[in-house]
């Protein structure tokens, strides 16, 4: 049930009435600047339940939970770190979760099992003013993973949840239409738990723009892995048998194709081999390649790496509507900026 909340006339009613649903313990179609979300009241166990079993979800994968402002995170965090709060103040709200210390009295549901829990404040209007209106009625956070089924790809329109869940016993849910989502890829999720910024998940916020707004060097896991602290260690291998993030898994975001990264050269050289008589296949490539096939898709990836993370996921999900088998993709630049992007065709492919 898609609620146009870009009517002015409309918004303020549709909101109320999903708030509503979320007091019920019901489930609610959230956009965000990054993709739309499966949103429930993250201090409602019973309602974080129906997040998992409606996206068949392992329920010792963390949830991040969405809040209105700043000042709300002490709600669910017990500590946040200085370079925590400097971060908050960089990019909130925006497209960053921060994983941090959890008060063990809240959103155990959410937290998979997890002494942590992930927070974020995004920054579409429309997901801030349900933030704000929830936080009114007594729910402080939205626990709100991708709203897709488990693995597949993200939605960034509100047609894509709607399509999703159709045929499943949540199609009845309200879905809040903010648009096509702005950023496109998940969030940039960082640990703020082990004395040090660790990056989880790389999203459009490069490592320059958060080591410069943090004050201080930004790990990642493979740095982390190689320390000899005994204790990080462990937290990497605990990291390892069950993410402590979302969107953390090797295999996520994968279309019913196959997807397969190839450089410009093999994609032209791949197209050539096959010739006339190729089917099935998409292309989305940089590169301008050419095919004597007539039953191959050819889809254009902007240069532009902000460009190609909006569209990546509607990309993909418009080439799966073709029944076609294969998805070759031209491998992102080996450059900072395509970070996000490359992660998540990485993962796709996986």
């Amino acid at each position: 049930m898609i609620l146009d909340a870009n009517d002015p006339l409309q918004v303020s009613t549709h909101i109320a009435h999903c708030v509503d649903t979320l007091r019920q313990g019901g489930l609610v179609g959230m956009p965000t600047e990054t993709v739309y979300g499966l949103a429930a009241d993250a201090c409602n166990d019973a309602a974080v339940a129906t997040i998992f079993a409606a996206k068949g979800r392992p329920s010792e994968h963390p949830l991040i939970v969405h809040v209105a402002d700043s000042d709300t995170v002490n709600r669910f965090a017990s500590d946040v770190p200085e370079f925590a709060k400097k971060l908050m103040h960089a990019f909130w709200p925006g497209p960053l979760t921060l994983i941090l210390p959890r008060r063990p009295e809240v959103a155990a549901a959410c937290a998979g099992g997890q002494d942590s829990i992930g927070v974020r404040c995004p920054s579409h209007p429309v997901a801030l003013a349900l933030l704000k209106e929830c936080s009114k009625q007594g729910i402080y956070g939205l626990a709100a993973p991708s709203a897709n089924l488990f693995g597949r790809v993200s939605p960034t329109t509100a047609a894509h949840v709607q399509s999703e869940f159709a045929s499943t016993s949540y199609s009845d849910m309200p879905i809040l239409d903010g648009g096509a989502c702005s950023v496109g890829i998940e969030s940039t999720i960082i640990d703020c738990t082990r004395g040090a910024p660790v990056l989880l998940r790389p999203g459009v916020l490069t490592q320059v723009q958060l080591e410069f707004a943090c004050g201080q060097n930004v790990l990642s896991n493979s740095e982390l892995s190689r320390q000899s602290i005994s204790q990080l260690e462990a937290d990497f291998s605990h990291e390892q048998a069950a993410p402590r993030a979302s969107g953390t898994l090797e295999s996520h975001y994968a279309p019913n194709a196959t997807v397969r990264l190839m450089d410009a050269k093999s994609l032209q050289s791949a197209l050539d081999i096959l010739g006339a008589d190729a089917k099935h296949i998409a292309v989305y490539s940089r590169t301008t390649v050419h095919s004597s096939a007539t039953q191959i898709l050819l889809r254009h990836m902007p240069n532009d790496a902000t460009q190609t993370a909006q569209q990546l996921f509607a990309t993909l999900r418009e080439l799966d509507q073709h029944h076609i088998k294969l998805i070759w993709v031209e491998t992102p630049p080996d450059d900072a900026a395509w970070d996000g992007v490359r992660d998540r065709l990485m993962r796709a492919a996986a």
